[in-house]
């Protein structure tokens, strides 16, 4: 059942009410480049912004677009098709020129080629639009991945080449979780204002303050309790050395309140697949020995390397073929010809039985929702244990035994992208998973929406 608590939450945002937009005063006109299903048009629309025309190809987000803007578009507004074959638009003056670029050629889910991937070249046909047709001002989003050191030439270029066309340029990383979403979503947001305008320089990025999310308040069927939890030092955590690869979610002092599922990390809520099944304290030596060196680079310069079974009976005393075996045989190992053994579960991304993440109902954020979608649950009940010996062992008996935990659905996407309840989503749940995936958080747009809309009004 949702709680009163996400009301509360997109208060701080003004939240988005469906309105005759046909009957409203707009101040402000926008065109909508990659307008996908429709996350930079709803807080410019509630704004009071009209849109003069929207580019998209893909016809399963056109369909969605129109069926949710089809009652406020005007006779003319335009489709205009694919920006590749764009140039001089048919408009007197552009307000706000807005578009979330294809992100793949610069995302480490994808093959990560930029420039030498087509949807990277896109930028170019971003600059030339926006050159052709002086907009005030732009705002475009991308992956984080853009401004990392892989892609930093390319991400310079890109300001470079706006800021020469005549615009003053700015940039920030922002994460969903600041503007009230339980979502650890890094994107980077590029804005610019045109250098003719008064106090075009004058735009800054800022955070609203808001109260922390929970994923409680945003999924539906899942139980509303937020917890005390204890504080413990890290030598009972971490045996006393803090892992350098925590994120900003996770507390240093606190137990996660996600368990992740993987044969090849380790951690206090790291499920593995030996823990699942009933195995030997032999046995899950071995897999803890394994665990413990297949990174090592004295066996193989690979992220992870198969381990000879000369290797392992050097690590454990008495080993025998047959102990390893019988992992085999449960499935937990496999034997690489001429490598080794190695897990059968060998991917992160894979998790196990098709598992990847569970995250407990007040955890604070579930991780970035992607177009190819995520092996990631939430568990339907709350974990009141928080003794570290036992947190683990009570998660797999209580919850993930029992089948205590629910898949993700396209209307939790929704609720987690900030999109509003009137919203009308795909019928096919997995399309409608891929569109959210790719869409902008709603509440960042309209927050820098508004800030730039005081500066170029």
């Amino acid at each position: 059942m949702m709680t009163a608590t996400i009301a509360n939450q997109l208060e701080l945002f003004k939240p988005f009410k469906l309105i005759n937009f046909g009957l409203i005063n707009h101040n402000f006109t926008f065109v909508d480049l990659f307008s996908g299903i429709g996350g930079f048009r709803i807080p410019l629309e509630e704004l009071g912004g009209k849109c003069l025309g929207y580019s998209e190809i893909d016809r399963e987000s056109i369909e969605v677009y129109q069926t949710n803007f089809s009652s406020f578009i005007n006779s003319d507004e335009i489709d205009l098709g694919d920006i590749r074959s764009l140039n001089e638009l048919p408009f007197d003056e552009i307000d706000v020129m807005v578009g979330g670029v294809p992100c793949q050629p610069w995302s480490i889910a994808g093959k990560s080629l930029g420039f030498d991937d087509p949807r990277g070249k896109l930028w170019f046909d971003v600059i030339r639009l926006v050159e052709k047709n002086h907009p005030k001002s732009f705002i475009f989003e991308n992956v984080k991945g853009l401004t990392e050191p892989r892609h930093r030439e390319s991400f310079i270029y890109i300001i470079d080449q706006l800021k020469e066309i005549g615009y003053q340029v700015k940039h920030d990383v922002l994460n969903s979780y600041d503007f009230g979403l339980p979502q650890d979503r890094d994107r980077v947001f590029i804005v610019g204002i045109r250098k003719d305008l008064e106090d075009s320089s004058n735009f800054a990025f800022s955070k609203p303050a808001s109260k922390e999310p929970k994923l409680y308040d945003f999924i539906q069927g899942i139980e509303c309790r937020n917890l005390t939890k204890k504080k413990f030092s890290s030598e009972i955590l971490f045996d006393g050395k803090i892992p350098a690869s925590r994120g900003r979610f996770q507390q240093n002092d606190e137990l996660n309140d996600f368990f992740t599922f993987a044969d090849i990390r380790n951690g206090h809520t790291t499920i593995h697949s030996w823990d699942l099944i009933r195995t030997t304290q032999r046995e899950k030596l071995i897999c803890q020995t394994i665990l413990k060196n297949r990174r090592k680079k004295i066996y193989g310069q690979k992220d992870g390397n198969p381990l000879k079974f000369e290797i392992l009976e050097k690590l454990i005393p008495n080993l025998n073929e047959q102990e390893v075996e019988m992992l085999i045989n449960k499935n937990i190992l496999r034997y690489v010809q001429a490598q080794g053994y190695e897990f059968v579960n060998s991917k992160i991304s894979s998790g196990i039985n098709g598992v990847s993440k569970i995250f407990l109902p007040h955890s604070n954020v579930i991780s970035t929702l992607t177009a190819t979608g995520t092996r990631d649950f939430v568990a339907r009940v709350s974990l009141e244990c928080q003794e570290p010996n036992e947190y683990k062992k009570m998660f797999i008996r209580e919850i993930y035994k029992k089948r205590r935990f629910k898949p993700i659905s396209a209307q939790d996407y929704a609720r987690l992208q900030g999109f509003p309840e009137w919203f009308v989503i795909a019928n096919n749940e997995n399309i409608a998973k891929k569109q959210f995936g790719n869409a902008v958080p709603v509440p960042i747009v309209r927050y820098l929406a508004k800030a730039l809309l005081k500066i170029i009004l």
